[in-house]
């Protein structure tokens, strides 16, 4: 596999900063462009981040002294210097969309952590082992922005990774799910925040996050539609209903699902038999972050825990536990994923190692 040089758009902030830390030591990925606001642009990411810097290892030393380009100004500079960027900016959803436009358009591939364009029908919202197919839409985007090399791929929601891995398998494996509940509860990470810099969620639970209920019912909908026509058209099931609450934990988000089968109920013990031998693509092209054992099943009572197995496989694995019969849905069970790797940082970095893989970095 070739080297790549890549940009990190958003650094400064925390998934930016998580970005980081897991390129440091990549194999395939050589960080050589970090761009944040305006406000940050000239100093070095040592300056800029200064006391902000909330990941718990080390800033990285190859990187502490590269200095910061303006992320909108400088979009041509950047794209000259990179093979392709992850993009993690806080910014308004049309500023974004345009942002990652204009890198895309001037011939960058951007992986992008952002919400702006999760539902542009030609963008693949990519959960890697689940809908790797829906990368075959990129030939059609590039047409619509007209390039060669430049398009953009996203990952999805971080509250996503934890239910969603568990409930799409079965699905595949032919047990139709009809209906979904689930419950998450989220980490403050998610919202960018420590407890440091947001001591009001110290024993304190907050029953609402903007927007994640929408995004937790509507995205699983895009990872199970289909490309037709140079889109990914949305599927009509399986239905989702959400609650989101966040929760005084610093990484982790956990969901407590319900699930509704349309015809055939599968047996307990086949539940667990899809669960233990799933794998995708990333594992069957042994992607450098890909986790060796995607889904882990806990048969204690009281597993998983976030402070337990949040870090599972580096952060890249999800955890399922407490499998059994419900009175009004036909299951229900637990799950968990570390918000900011799998779900945000390190789930960009192994889509792009797809990406790479498939041969669209080319």
């Amino acid at each position: 596999m070739k080297n790549y040089k890549v940009g990190i758009i958003g650094a400064t902030g925390m998934v930016g900063q998580r970005f980081a830390t897991l390129l440091e030591n990549h194999p395939w990925f050589e960080v050589v462009a970090l761009a944040a606001s305006s406000r940050s642009a000239g100093k070095t990411y040592k300056e800029a981040v200064g006391s902000r810097w909330c990941m718990d290892v080390p800033m990285p030393k190859n990187m502490e002294d590269l200095v910061i380009f303006d992320a909108q100004a400088d979009v041509e500079k950047i794209a000259e210097l990179v093979d392709f960027v992850f993009c993690a900016v806080d910014m308004k959803k049309d500023e974004i969309k345009a942002l990652e436009e204009r890198y895309a358009k001037a011939e960058c591939p951007v992986i992008s952590n952002n919400s702006a364009n999760r539902f542009t029908p030609d963008v693949p919202m990519v959960i890697p082992e689940l809908n790797s197919d829906h990368i075959d839409v990129i030939p059609a985007q590039r047409k619509r922005l007209g390039t060669k090399r430049g398009f953009i791929a996203v990952k999805s929601n971080c509250s996503l990774q934890s239910y969603v891995p568990a409930v799409y398998p079965l699905d595949k494996a032919g047990f139709k799910v009809k209906d979904v509940l689930v419950c998450t509860y989220q980490a403050i990470s998610g919202a960018g925040k420590t407890f440091e810099t947001w001591p009001d969620m110290v024993d304190n639970v907050i029953p609402f996050i903007g927007g994640e209920e929408e995004k937790s019912e509507q995205e699983p909908l895009k990872i199970w539609g289909k490309l037709e026509n140079g889109e990914i058209v949305k599927a009509s099931e399986p239905n989702f209903t959400a609650q989101c609450i966040r929760v005084p934990v610093s990484n982790g988000h956990m969901g407590a699902v319900f699930v509704r089968f349309a015809d055939k109920v599968p047996t307990k013990e086949e539940i667990l038999d899809v669960w233990q031998n799933f794998s995708g693509v990333p594992q069957e092209f042994d992607l450098p972050s890909a986790p060796k054992h995607f889904l882990n099943y806990f048969t204690e009572d009281n597993m998983p825990q976030t402070k337990l197995n949040r870090g599972l496989e580096g952060g890249m694995a999800v955890s399922i536990g407490r499998l059994r019969e419900d009175t009004q849905y036909d299951y229900k069970f637990v799950c968990l994923s570390h918000n900011t790797l799998r779900g945000a940082a390190g789930g960009g970095v192994l889509l792009a190692e797809l990406l790479c893989a498939k041969g669209y970095m080319d």
